[in-house]
């Protein structure tokens, strides 16, 4: 039996390709940073609250300040309403980007604080989480807190047997017949080059992983432009 291959995009972008990007900081002036990250029809707003004390007091730590973040998505972002508050997968997405985050910023030099990072999605087509912590690290950059470096993220695949970027919501989940989509969520540092998260959901084998992952890296790349480029135009002293 014939192994069924992606050959055609629906919205004619190369298997390397990212969707066209927009990045921008300082959309909400009341933050202590802010920014939003779109690829294609997904869009993505964080807005940075802290440092701040931490209550209550006995969550404090006295060696660093503690990052938390809460991502959630609009109840219009997607055709079908979302129920509002949080849920699990919502949750996780949270625990996820804080992990990643927490990677490169430091918060050592305030102790017994907290900042919070909210991320809201108005917007949803595939790639929520990614463009969610592209915009978080914007957000914190733009807010001045201390960061090693930034992080980039983007999500990539297969389709069938065909190994892609930036999958959108057809393809992630209403295209193929086949074997179906892989998806692996990644996020790249910017300097040093290194893996701050890596999920999988499907199957890919060894091979196609390490083949993805290098176009992943590529991609990474081509976001982080876009990320510096917001970030040179729209500083908090702008």
């Amino acid at each position: 039996m014939a192994k069924n291959i992606y050959t055609k995009r629906d919205d004619g972008r190369k298997m390397t390709e990212v969707r066209p990007m927009t990045a921008k900081v300082g959309i909400v002036p009341s933050a202590d940073g802010s920014a939003s990250f779109e690829t294609g029809k997904t869009k993505a707003i964080a807005v940075v609250r802290g440092p701040r004390t931490l209550h209550p007091q006995h969550m404090q730590n006295a060696k660093t300040g503690i990052l938390r973040v809460n991502y959630g998505m609009m109840p219009f972002s997607v055709e079908d309403r979302i129920r509002p508050g949080p849920n699990r997968r919502s949750e996780e997405i949270s625990k996820v980007t804080e992990w990643a985050l927490n990677s490169v910023v430091d918060l050592t030099g305030f102790p017994n604080t907290v900042v919070d990072v909210f991320i809201q999605i108005p917007q949803a087509d595939a790639g929520t989480r990614v463009a969610g912590i592209n915009a978080a690290a914007m957000a914190l950059a733009h807010a001045g807190l201390p960061m090693k470096q930034m992080v980039s993220a983007i999500g990539v695949g297969k389709i069938d047997q065909t190994l892609v970027v930036d999958l959108d919501k057809f393809e992630d989940s209403e295209f193929h017949d086949g074997e179906g989509s892989t998806d692996i969520p990644i996020v790249l540092t910017s300097r040093t080059k290194e893996i701050a998260l890596l999920q999988l959901d499907g199957k890919i084998s060894v091979d196609e992983f390490k083949e993805v992952i290098e176009m992943g890296k590529v991609a990474c790349d081509d976001i982080l432009k876009v990320q510096m480029e917001a970030l040179k135009n729209g500083g908090k002293d702008e």
